[in-house]
């Protein structure tokens, strides 16, 4: 089955942009889709950007929509999830999800606040 590793969480402040990564290991990286997803406190998980195998399709939220980017890089077996002018809004952790075979990895907090 796998795992996936999230890493590059971190505090900020509203306006700032992080890039979070995600390290799948133990399948196929490229015939793979991912997802990233986040879970803000006392709320349910939810979608934020999706990726296929063909890397030019993509799927974003609208709460995503222009400010995030989800790419991914086969040789690193990393998906990147861009985020620009992050909002308090945005604060929650964030899950990378391998499609078809409900992997998930152990998430990274995002903090945005003044």
């Amino acid at each position: 089955q796998g795992h996936l590793v999230e890493s590059g969480g971190a505090s900020v402040q509203p306006g700032d942009s992080l890039r979070l990564s995600c390290v799948g290991a133990g399948f196929t990286f490229s015939d793979a889709a991912f997802s990233w997803y986040r879970q803000a406190p006392g709320k349910e998980r939810e979608h934020v950007a999706t990726i296929y195998s063909t890397e030019t399709l993509k799927e974003y939220s609208d709460s995503a929509k222009g400010r995030f980017t989800i790419s991914r890089d086969n040789r690193r077996s990393t998906v990147y999830l861009q985020m620009t002018d992050l909002k308090p809004e945005d604060t929650g952790v964030y899950y990378c999800h391998r499609m078809n075979y409900d992997t998930w990895g152990q998430g990274t907090q995002v903090t945005v606040s003044h």
